[in-house]
């Protein structure tokens, strides 16, 4: 199985979150497959749907990438997965995502085919009531 280095995924990966901060659709596209696609709590999308999110510009306002952890599929296909924080654009709540991205090199490049983000759940209250 082959060793793939894990912050060369989460560089691509941010590039279609900075696509996301950017409302550049046509980054956005040149990172995912044509044949992409995203399951989201909302439900599924193509590359087009994905891109078309852009229309009006940024959905996101800032982000991170956390718990990075990276599963060699195949020599030509990972499977990164991790926790990203981000607020959306005039929010100041942050919202949190366990995602899971498959990139597979096509023709010498790497890109994105699914995607799938699973919300976190709730933060439990403290037992000792701190905030």
């Amino acid at each position: 199985m082959c060793d793939h280095d894990t912050q060369f995924f989460i560089d691509l990966e941010s590039g279609v979150w900075d696509a996301l901060v950017s409302g550049d659709a046509g980054a956005d596209r040149a990172l995912l497959s044509a044949d992409f696609v995203g399951v989201y709590p909302t439900g599924f999308a193509t590359r087009a749907e994905h891109a078309e999110e852009l229309s009006e510009g940024p959905t996101v306002a800032s982000y991170s990438i956390t718990d990075a952890r990276l599963i060699d599929v195949a020599a030509d296909v990972v499977l990164l997965c991790y926790r990203a924080e981000y607020q959306r654009p005039g929010s100041h709540e942050e919202e949190t995502m366990f995602i899971s991205s498959l990139w597979c090199r096509r023709d010498g490049r790497w890109l994105n085919t699914f995607s799938q983000d699973s919300p976190a759940a709730p933060a439990a209250p403290d037992p000792a009531g701190a905030p």
